[in-house]
């Protein structure tokens, strides 16, 4: 039983610490820009959110009702003409996972529209590096109602 143990030690010691710093650094970066585009959605700012993509990036927006799954797709100039008023989208408890030129955020929320709950689920981002710079690819998200999903940990918004 520690075989394994002492081979993934022994594996980690031979990544350089140049390269496991910047998969740190890179995890930080790619959770940061999800959050700035959580924060810009709550804002009601398109221009913010899709400021943060590439130009061909996509959007699936997925809901699950009476047992049938079933997506949409939207385009990052889709997106940039459709307005965002009045919701709160707050994520918690980001994981994410860095190799080379991609990255992925799976990033639970909860989301209020209007000061009222609305739903939660799981947004999942998809980075590429491009320019030197980290940039969504594409979103795909949840749209579900507890137990299914977990309102965030620390209970409603507060009122503005």
């Amino acid at each position: 039983m520690r075989y394994p143990i002492v081979v993934a030690i022994a594996l980690l010691c031979t990544v350089p610490v140049e390269a496991r710093a910047q998969t740190a650094d890179d995890r930080a970066t790619v959770i940061a820009i999800a959050d700035s585009a959580l924060s810009a959605i709550t804002r009601g700012n398109v221009v913010a959110f899709t400021d943060l993509m590439v130009p061909e990036a996509q959007m699936f927006p997925t809901s699950t009702r009476n047992g049938a799954t079933t997506y949409r797709m939207r385009t990052r100039e889709g997106q940039r003409s459709s307005p965002i008023t009045g919701a709160v989208e707050r994520g918690f408890n980001p994981q994410a996972m860095v190799n080379g030129g991609v990255a992925m955020v799976w990033y639970p929320y909860d989301f209020y529209l209007n000061g009222a709950w609305s739903h939660c689920g799981v947004d999942v981002f998809t980075f590429v590096k491009a320019e030197g710079k980290w940039r969504i690819a594409s979103m795909a998200w949840s749209a579900e109602q507890p137990p299914v999903c977990e309102k965030h940990p620390a209970g409603p918004p507060a009122k503005p």
